[in-house]
């Protein structure tokens, strides 16, 4: 796919971009070299090919899920200038 400097003009006007002629002959070049790679990409045949999530075959080690970290709340909740019901009360910063 090739893009015209239309095109090209258009998508700055949609993106609010300020692009001046070198620059948007710049990026249409840029933009259809990548549009090139896409179609290259594209044109592989990957029939039979399984979807992976990693290029290698890993797993993540994972660590046993158990508290580490004593409660603390009530700590907490004493240093606090304003406490209510267990909850933190702050200044109404919206009216």
């Amino acid at each position: 796919m090739s893009l015209t400097l239309d095109d090209v003009h258009k998508v700055a006007r949609l993106a609010r971009l300020a692009v001046s002629a070198e620059e948007a002959q710049l990026a249409q070049s840029q933009l259809t070299n990548i549009f090139g790679l896409i179609a290259e990409m594209q044109a592989v045949d990957t029939q039979g090919v399984a979807p992976m999530s990693h290029a290698q075959d890993v797993t993540q080690r994972l660590r046993e899920d158990k508290i580490t970290e004593t409660n603390q709340r009530e700590l907490l909740l004493s240093l606090a200038p304003q406490v209510e019901k267990g909850l933190y009360l702050v200044p109404q910063v919206i009216e």
